[in-house]
């Protein structure tokens, strides 16, 4: 069914954002092109006709950058775009994570949805562009989809929350806040703030809700006009016959297998489980069938035992947390080291730092050109006692690291008080349950174990949810068994103060106030408890910086003298860093970062410069060495790189013949200024010092 080109418009953040349909790639399942401020994005949602034997939902989201968008030739030897950027990778979990529970159970067809952003407006959020388009393109199509949904991003400026801020209320908001939800319930969150309470975070999350709702409602009345008829779909189903007998043949069982404490006793336990049940039948195909009513009934035994028994898998309490242990100073050749254990989940970080000149250089849509604070996540197999090939990090291993750094970085110095570009490198050692988390707090650990002097130290936990009926569990500290098997992910982190990091996803359609309410306050209880505990081990940050640590000294010059240091092609700033050592960054207003791993280096680059940027007044009193003689007079070096001229009328009071009867090459004299012409030429007197007695001190280099 073709439809005819159609406009609708709607006010959203004080801003006007109109769906074109029916006008481009009329050939995908749902497009529409979604302008918003200045920023357009078209959002394309296909599906295929056929379901694929697979064991989940073939979901793929993508948002792609194009750099075209903000006006910009993109970097490098083939200027076109490549992989994606961190950020469109981002970009394009935040959407995928509130649609993804909306598609049928069972629906195995394969979705993709492609944002493509081909005008970025900074005032004007193309990501909320972007998400609100996929939801549309996927409600309009014939894809079976239980939208629409929403989502809006909120700040809190002067007290106040503010629907999708501009690019300078963003750089004074207090939060960052993304929500997402359809009209009933809220389904994802994504936060970063500045230590903000769980109550106002809880606040500016339900008043995101209600303009969620408003959207939604615009959205309902589109696809009321527009809307495709919804295919007819395969849903992949269990055979009821099949799956009664196999309940019957596992029952007890599969409860005493769930109930084993450890991690990988309990998968052996369940493997043989389905050892003992898969024997009793012979047809291949059968088989397979008979292991996956099996997952499916450890999934209900496991829901059966929290909601109803309130016994979780390894016998712990609904806001029990497991065995803490932490430890600084691990690797003695790096910056900073931290090892931080939650039961089996452990996670070994290691700050290092480095001169400014070092930041990541950020290629992007937005504002933003460089960041010296990076937090980076790795996942290796054998945390989870597998094998598996080595390859560069995904989308889970970019997500993780982006969560931790969001938490982490509204504690990091600034850049005045602290000249240093800052990495922290997560490695994984063991996984079960909320492992991003661990990143944090081990990444705390190794800032303090650095010296870098965060405002506060900061610890993460995961929160769970189990909710059958009317029965519901909120679990803190969940388990790899709890993630994959319950209805909410929700981290939270921050400080003893507030929280600096928020995310949660949802594979039901959502939760109200009231659970949201419980889970922030069991986790705020968790996340003190595990402080605690960190805070045994290194409680404050070390006064002094590694020996191995680059010292980071900090000059300001006149910005007309810039080019003086840098030189003609860069020939003297090149000659201080060969002649020195060191790394030297100059920034536009005149500030100067020298650094080195000696602190004795950066204070003679330190003392190159001035000499080079150092500029005489008349009046002042100098000690220079003879370094010509003339018939005229005599030449004083009265610093590095610049001379003045001693008249040979100004060597003495009474009346010389000859210079070389006053001054020789290589004296050191006493002189004073007395003009600098025109043309920048500097007199000088030795007589007027002789004539009158000094009073003041000479500068002697």
């Amino acid at each position: 069914m073709s439809v005819e080109p159609r406009t609708f418009s709607t006010m959203i953040g004080g801003r006007e954002m109109t769906f074109e349909v029916g006008k481009f790639a009329k050939q995908a399942s749902g497009a529409v092109l979604v302008r918003y401020g200045d920023s357009v994005v078209l959002t394309a949602a296909t599906g295929s006709k056929e379901p694929k034997d697979l064991p989940f939902f073939p979901l793929t989201v993508n948002y792609e950058e194009r750099l075209y968008a903000a006006g910009k030739i993109p970097g490098g030897f083939i200027k076109r775009e490549g992989r994606p950027s961190e950020h469109a990778v981002l970009t394009s979990r935040l959407i995928d994570r509130p649609i993804r529970p909306l598609f049928p159970d069972g629906f195995r067809n394969d979705v993709q949805v492609i944002n493509t952003v081909m005008s970025a407006d900074p005032d004007a959020s193309s990501e909320m562009a972007a998400m609100i388009g996929s939801s549309l393109a996927l409600s309009i199509s014939d894809i079976p989809f239980a939208g629409p949904i929403a989502g809006v991003q909120v700040g809190l400026v002067d007290g106040e929350f503010v629907v999708n801020p501009t690019h300078e209320q963003s750089v004074q908001s207090e939060m960052d806040l993304t929500v997402a939800g359809t009209k009933e319930a809220i389904n994802m969150v994504e936060a970063g703030a500045d230590e903000v309470s769980e109550e106002t975070m809880l606040e500016a999350i339900l008043f995101a809700h209600d303009q969620i709702k408003e959207i939604v409602a615009v959205q309902e009345e589109i696809v009321a006009q527009v809307g495709k008829e919804k295919m007819d779909v395969v849903l992949k189903t269990l055979d009821e016959d099949l799956t009664n007998q196999v309940r019957a043949l596992s029952e007890g069982k599969l409860k005493d297998a769930v109930l084993v404490k450890e991690k990988h006793e309990r998968e052996v336990a369940l493997k043989d489980v389905e050892t003992d049940i898969v024997e009793q039948f012979e047809d291949e195909e059968t088989i397979d069938h008979v292991k996956e009513i099996l997952k499916m009934l450890t999934k209900e035994e496991f829901r059966r035992l929290i909601t109803k028994e309130k016994i979780r898998p390894d016998g712990r309490g609904p806001e029990e947390i497991r065995p803490l242990a932490s430890e600084v100073q691990l690797l003695p050749r790096t910056h900073g080291s931290g090892l931080f254990t939650r039961g089996q989940t452990q996670a070994l970080s290691v700050c290092t730092l480095g001169a400014l000149g070092e930041v990541q250089v950020i290629d992007g849509l937005g504002q933003e050109e460089s960041k010296r604070f990076m937090h980076h996540y790795n996942f290796p197999q054998f945390s989870v006692g597998e094998t598996g090939p080595i390859r560069a990090p995904g989308r889970r291993e970019i997500g993780h690291g982006a969560l931790g750094e969001r938490a982490l970085e509204r504690v990091i110095p600034d850049e005045e008080s602290f000249p240093y570009t800052i990495r922290l490198v997560s490695e994984v050692l063991e996984s079960n349950g909320s492992t991003s988390q661990a990143s944090i707090c081990a990444s705390t650990l190794a800032m303090m174990d650095a010296g870098v002097p965060i405002k506060a130290p900061v610890a993460g936990i995961a929160m769970g949810l189990v909710k059958e009926g009317d029965d519901l569990t909120v679990l803190t500290d969940i388990q790899g068994m709890e993630d994959a098997l319950g209805d909410m992910d929700f981290k939270v982190a921050g400080t003893s103060v507030g929280v600096t990091a928020l995310q949660m996803d949802m594979k039901i359609s959502g939760i109200n106030r009231a659970v949201l309410q419980e889970a922030l306050q069991q986790a705020k209880t968790a996340r003190m408890h595990i402080l605690n505990s960190m805070l045994d081990v290194i409680d404050t940050s070390r006064p002094e910086l590694s020996a191995y640590a680059p010292k980071i000294m900090t000059m300001h010059i006149k910005p007309e003298k810039i080019r003086d240091v840098i030189g003609p092609s860069g020939k003297v700033i090149n000659q201080i860093i060969e002649d020195t050592g060191v790394k030297i960054d100059i920034e536009q207003d005149g500030t100067v970062y020298i650094s080195s791993t000696e602190a004795s280096l950066n204070e003679q680059a330190k003392a190159i410069i001035s000499d080079i940027v150092r500029e005489v007044e008349v009046g002042e009193i100098y000690h220079g060495k003879v370094k010509r003689v003339e018939k005229f007079g005599a030449f004083v070096e009265l610093f590095k790189g610049k001379d003045g001229l001693v008249h040979i009328s100004q060597l003495a009071k009474e009346r010389v013949n000859k210079v070389e009867d006053v001054v020789k090459i290589g004296d050191m004299v006493d002189v004073k200024v007395t003009e600098i012409d025109n043309q920048g030429r500097v007199n000088l007197s030795r007589k007027v010092l002789l004539k009158d007695e000094p009073k003041e001190e000479s500068k002697s280099e």
